[in-house]
Parts: C-alpha cells; structure tokens; sequence
C-alpha cells in the first residue's frame, strides 16, 4: 500500500479551520477569564482520541519536517506510550501519559496538533445530526473559574464545535474520496498515529 498525502489544498482548509477555531476559543476564554499562564497542569498528559485520516496525514506532514533523528526518538517515545498506555487501560484506568510530541511542556508540532488539541480548555457544545446537543465543561482549571463566575456552570458562554466539526468532515470526505467506504473508522491517539506511520492507501 502506498502513503495517503494531504493535497496542499486540503492542508490549506485544515488551517482555515484551524484559525477559526482559535478565534472562538479566544474569544470564550478572554470572557471568561481563562489563561494557561503558571497552570500546574498540562493538557498533553490528557488521552485525546483523534477520528479522521485528513489529520493524520496532516500530523505527518509536520513530522516529516523534522529531523530524521528527532523523529526516530518521538517514534520510540510513542511506542512507549502505547506500552504503558494498554497497561492502564487493561485496568480500566484512563491513561495520563505525557504526548509522545511534548518536549520540556510544549508540543514539538505546535503548528500541526490536531483540532481534539487545540480545542480542549474552554467549554464547548456541540449539536450532532441527530439534533442531540453535548455539552464540554473545558479543562480544570477553566471548571474552577466557571464554578466561581457561573451558577449554574451552562450560563458559562461556550464555544459551538459544530460547524468547524461539519467542515472538518466535508475535508475527510473529499481527501477518502470515493475509496471513504473501504477504511475502517479510526479511534487513534497521537501516539498511534505515530507509531502506525503515516496513513495508507487502501485499494
């Protein structure tokens, strides 16, 4: 099987996205009152789960950029995580292992982390098609602002994951193509994607 490549195009509407993102999540937080300035807390130990093969080709285009050593040491740094990652989940106990990507707290792949990455921290909602609305309360310490500012904590202004979830799906529908049918779903961290490689073409 050869390597799926993101088309340039497809990179392009991934950022798009991306920036839209960052322009809601910074307008909730500058409301609320949210920085992750002195948080004894780090959001990369958290076990994000990522769903569609556009931001795993993605994931990769930022770390063929790095030098093939540094690579060779983040691959070797996943599989240790996948170690001790199914030791934890063999207990039923939710994995908090530090990214594979994040060197001396902060991710190497800053401009490439994933849209899972980039949104935790502030509340969030989002409606599915089915009409069902869900309801994120954001991360720790944006829980102990809420708790002190909001009674009760929904009045809390959140940010609509919605449309950028509807895009971000049109994007995997045009990198499938019409093979969509032929890949299994996904349900990979970081870790897994970088352990895995690349995507492959499925024929």
């Amino acid at each position: 099987m050869s390597t799926l490549h993101l088309p340039p195009e497809l990179s392009q509407e991934l950022q798009a996205i991306y920036t839209a993102m960052a322009t809601g999540y910074a307008h909730v937080a500058e409301v609320i009152g949210l920085t992750c300035d002195n948080c004894p807390d780090n959001c990369c130990d958290s076990y994000f789960l990522h769903y569609t093969y556009c931001e795993w080709a993605y994931l990769w285009q930022g770390l063929h950029e790095l030098d093939p050593k540094k690579l060779e040491q983040i691959r070797m740094q996943a599989r240790h995580y996948l170690a001790a990652s199914q030791r934890d989940l063999a207990k039923n106990k939710r994995p908090q292992i530090m990214c594979p990507l994040n060197e001396t707290g902060r991710c190497l792949l800053y401009s490439h982390r994933l849209m899972i990455c980039r949104c935790h921290g502030v509340p969030a909602t989002l409606t599915s098609p089915n009409g069902r609305r869900q309801r994120f309360p954001g991360c720790s310490r944006c829980q102990e602002i809420v708790l002190q500012r909001y009674a009760p904590a929904e009045l809390a202004p959140a940010m609509d994951r919605t449309e950028l979830y509807q895009r971000l799906v049109q994007v995997e529908q045009r990198f499938l193509g019409a093979a969509r049918p032929l890949y299994p779903k996904i349900r990979l961290t970081i870790a897994e994607m970088i352990a895995q490689g690349p995507p492959q073409h499925r024929h």
